[in-house]
């Protein structure tokens, strides 16, 4: 019996052993998957802001329409194309 239980205690402790040293494998195994999804986020987030041009300004109503009666003015710009374009300012 004394050496049943001494395979039975050695059993143990060997799949105890192998138990932690699997989790632990494989916690560290999750972190640096994560770390590495993290810093591609990180990169893509970077890329899409370098790439997305800053909104214009938008010109308040007033200084449109000024801008296009001046262009009427000069000749640039129609009757009919002053027209619309007036009509799509003030909506």
């Amino acid at each position: 019996m004394p050496g049943l239980m001494r395979g039975v205690a050695r059993t143990a402790v060997v799949a105890g052993t192998a138990t932690a040293v699997s989790n632990r494998v494989s916690r560290r195994q999750a972190n640096r998957w994560s770390q590495q999804e993290e810093q591609q986020y990180s990169q893509q987030q970077a890329q899409q802001q370098a790439a997305a041009p800053p909104p214009a300004p938008e010109k308040d109503m007033t200084t449109q329409l000024k801008e296009l009666a001046d262009l009427h003015s000069q000749g640039i710009l129609t009757d009919e194309e002053f027209a619309a374009q007036k009509a799509k300012i003030l909506g």
